[in-house]
């Protein structure tokens, strides 16, 4: 049992949690480092997904904590209307350098769910400047995250998180999701579904392309149970959006900074989307930030579209460009360079790929995706949908382990520091627990 006697649960209301069973058997975290995070006894629990994604460096990073505490000392603060500060800058340029080429106009927010909801209104200004301000309708996929502002609700695919809030979101039409049952235990992308993009033909007939402002899709669909895209499908969608004037914009607040091999899931690809939404690792999670990259023409249309000397985009948040978070990502970045992390995780990726793979001969596990370092294991129901996993991942914390889980899908994704030892370890407290479920 975790020594949590001194803590209140009472007036932290915890997101996407049940709050009444949190406090009658509370999972806390109290300190980090490494790869691992530690309860308030000192029990080391492996961290098997990055925290939330977020920790692509490994935890307790001490650069990172020294440019944050000496960027407190020198600028705490900065507004960014009407005002700039300097790290805000070099944190853009230093983005840029890493970023899918001729996409280096960068927007500072604070979160991914700010990163898209920022993006919606960036393509609807876009086609508004050029003189098509009718295309104002979106499309997202099914079994989407877009983050949980209403605009990213919008895009949604995830009903549960649509449900009860379905009477104030817009009308988006969704493409098919890109799991089929043809692809179960697929190593690297599935073979079968590139036709799925053409459901984009459909709705084009049957909107008309004139009036799409713009497609959003996650290149790998993460928070869902980690979905891959077909062979094919990412280049089909590509080819039907530029040949109808629809902005392609990929939300890579998961698969981003390293998580796929290359910094973005679209290099991985071979593929520039028109825009890229980013958060979560771009600060190893230590200081909330997130960006909205943006294809040079975009930028140059919106910017030079209004007149002189007035403001040519309404839209801002009062942190955005923190110079504390600026520098948070400054030395971030400086440690993925430095470690050369992303071709560091691609090298470990065939070694976890493998180990998790050794998982498919349980009766529980039901299919098994993976790429780089992003995974997610697919767990038969036992009952109503999600109780497995949400019983699995507690079970995992007292064993050792953190992992995400998404009703019955566990989704692996180790920092790119992690060793082989780290890996055999996640995958061996998976099997102790996955046969118990058996």
């Amino acid at each position: 049992m975790n020594d949590h006697t001194d803590l209140d649960l009472s007036f932290n209301w915890l997101p996407f949690t049940p709050n009444r069973d949190f406090r009658r058997e509370p999972k806390i975290l109290a300190r980090a480092k490494g790869m691992y995070y530690y309860d308030p006894a000192g029990r080391p629990i492996i961290d098997g997904s990055s925290g939330l994604f977020a920790v692509a460096a490994g935890h307790g990073r001490e650069e990172i904590t020294r440019a944050v505490g000496n960027q407190l000392d020198e600028l705490d603060f900065a507004p960014s209307f009407y005002r700039g500060n300097p790290p805000a800058f070099r944190a853009a340029r230093k983005l840029a350098g890493i970023l899918p080429d001729g996409l280096d106009r960068v927007f500072l927010v604070n979160s991914g769910s700010e990163a898209v909801d920022t993006a919606i209104k960036i393509a609807l200004l876009y086609h508004r400047i050029r003189g098509e301000a009718q295309r104002t309708l979106f499309v997202s996929r099914e079994r989407a995250y877009h983050g949980v502002n209403l605009g990213g609700l919008g895009l949604s695919g995830i009903v549960n998180n649509r449900r009860h809030f379905a009477s104030q979101l817009p009308n988006v039409p969704l493409l098919r999701h890109t799991w089929l049952a043809e692809n179960r235990f697929s190593r690297g992308l599935p073979k079968h579904g590139a036709e799925l993009a053409d459901d984009l033909l459909r709705i084009i007939a049957t909107h008309g392309a004139e009036n799409i402002a713009a497609v959003f899709v996650e290149p790998i669909a993460g928070s869902t149970g980690v979905l891959l895209p077909p062979q094919g499908y990412l280049e089909r969608l590509r080819e039907i959006t530029t040949a109808n004037g629809i902005l392609l914009v990929f939300d890579e607040v998961i698969c981003g900074f390293g998580r796929t091999g290359k910094a973005f899931a679209a290099q991985s690809f071979g593929l520039r989307p028109d825009i890229l939404t980013l958060a979560k690792a771009v600060t190893n999670g230590a200081i909330p930030m997130g960006a909205v990259a943006v294809e040079r023409g975009i930028h140059a249309a919106i910017i030079d579209g209004a007149p002189t000397d007035q403001i040519e985009f309404f839209h801002g948040y009062t942190s955005g460009g923190h110079p504390v978070a600026a520098a948070a990502a400054i030395a971030t970045l400086e440690i993925y360079r430095r470690e050369d992390l992303f071709a560091r995780g691609e090298s470990l990726s065939a070694y976890f790929i493998e180990q998790l793979f050794t998982l498919r001969e349980l009766p529980v596990v039901t299919d098994i995706r993976a790429y780089g370092l992003l995974a997610g294991i697919d767990l038969a129901p036992d009952g109503k949908p999600g109780v497995r996993g949400y019983r699995l991942q507690k079970a995992l914390f007292d064993r050792g382990l953190h992992v995400k889980t998404t009703g019955d899908a566990v989704i692996i994704a180790p920092a790119l520091v992690a060793e082989r030892q780290h890996i055999d370890q996640i995958v061996s407290i998976l099997r102790h627990e996955l046969l118990a479920e058996c």
